[in-house]
């Protein structure tokens, strides 16, 4: 099974605003092909995320993405990282600290600052974007194939 981690900005295409970019990713976190890593951190965000005026969502309608989501989620628990770069929005670090620490597969992002880092440093994960990790879900993938076969 693939390990993903995602940014708040793709939980929200996912559970806020049903972006039909993401229904793959969606569909593969329900039928169980892929887990969904957390941490305190990245919840914590989320959570303060939900809040935001410009979402427009009462606190029920919060408390039922905050729900979506989690149902989700394996939660990882706090630890160290080992090193990484520093990516240059620093409210991103702490996702791509959880890859790195929970051993994701996949760091799912379409913040740019985290896409600038594919290709300019060896990470033991993938960065991608939405629709390159929907992607790697069509079966017969390079790494749908990995994921597959016994280690």
């Amino acid at each position: 099974m693939l390990r993903f981690v995602l940014d708040t900005n793709v939980v929200l295409d996912l559970f806020h605003w049903a972006n039909t970019d993401a229904i793959p990713l969606m569909h593969a976190l329900e039928g169980g092909r892929i887990s969904c890593l957390a941490d305190t951190r990245t919840l914590d965000e989320l959570q303060r995320v939900l809040t935001y005026p410009q979402l427009k969502l009462t606190p029920a309608m919060q408390a039922a993405r905050w729900m979506q989501y989690t149902r989700h989620v394996t939660h990882c628990p706090a630890g160290e990282a080992p090193a990484l770069p520093r990516c240059r929005d620093r409210d991103d670090q702490k996702f791509l600290e959880l890859a790195a620490r929970a051993q994701a597969d996949v760091l799912v992002s379409k913040d740019k600052a985290l896409l600038k880092l594919r290709g300019r440093t060896r990470l033991p994960f993938r960065i991608l974007t939405p629709a390159a990790a929907c992607a790697l879900l069509v079966p017969g993938s390079a790494m749908d194939a990995a994921a597959q076969s016994p280690a």
